[in-house]
């Protein structure tokens, strides 16, 4: 093993690197709040000894990271880490990690159904009578859609999500709104809703039924045949 090779060698890591290290620990620590201004580029420099391209390259790191959100002509601000926030920063990653192999498309559908039996049965046992409104209402927006395969797809995308808000788990709101775009990347055959769409509308409006007569077990049963039936309609491009 050589000098260079050793796992021992000390590296000499980038200004760069440091000054974003920094800033992350400020904002973890909560020294920088959510909404809160980033400092100036000079009082950056002054603060932590380093010249303007460190800074820059790091403030552009935390941008990229969501972190903050850069703005020309305004103040950087720090952004509220949040389910979503996570969810949208790997979202090209998993979208090239979909369009890869089929495979990856097989079990994210696999994914999304155990995750949407689960949601249902959190649905059917603490939905209120606003939340079950909120169903029946998304389902009526949904039947004006028919004949329009992009918004009808919408609609269904807002039904799933409405199901999985009532669980009150931002994260898995998140998870749930996450799964579903990617999912819908893949409907390049729009052609497979045409005479399927009185069918979904039937079964989401027996699935609102079935939560808001509390019936947990009919609305899982309900949902796994919903679900059954429509995962052929996820094609790859």
């Amino acid at each position: 093993m050589t000098v260079e090779d050793s796992p021992d060698k000390i590296t000499r890591r980038k200004l760069s690197d440091q000054v974003l290290d920094r800033l992350q620990a400020l904002i973890t620590s909560g020294e920088l709040k959510p909404g809160d201004a980033m400092p100036s580029e000079r009082a950056l420099m002054a603060r932590f000894g380093v010249g303007r391209p460190a800074v820059r390259e790091a403030l552009q790191s935390l941008h990229n990271s969501g972190l903050i959100t850069i703005s020309h002509g305004e103040r950087s601000r720090v952004n509220a880490i949040d389910a979503d926030l996570v969810l949208s920063q790997s979202d090209t990653i998993a979208r090239l990690l979909l369009s890869s192999s089929p495979g990856n498309l097989q079990h994210l559908k696999q994914a999304r159904q155990m995750f949407e039996l689960g949601m249902v049965r959190l649905a059917a046992q603490q939905a209120s009578r606003e939340d079950i409104a909120d169903l029946r209402r998304l389902v009526d927006q949904q039947r004006a859609h028919l004949g329009n395969a992009e918004a009808f797809v919408s609609a269904d995308m807002a039904f799933h999500t409405k199901l999985a808000q009532i669980s009150g788990n931002p994260i898995m709101a998140a998870v749930s709104g996450a799964m579903l775009a990617w999912l819908f990347e893949y409907h390049g055959a729009l052609l497979h809703w045409s005479g399927k769409e009185e069918v979904t509308l039937a079964e989401h409006a027996r699935i609102v039924d079935l939560i808001a007569a509390r019936d947990t077990e009919g609305a899982v049963a309900e949902m796994a045949r919903h679900l059954a039936r429509a995962q052929d309609v996820f094609e790859a491009r």
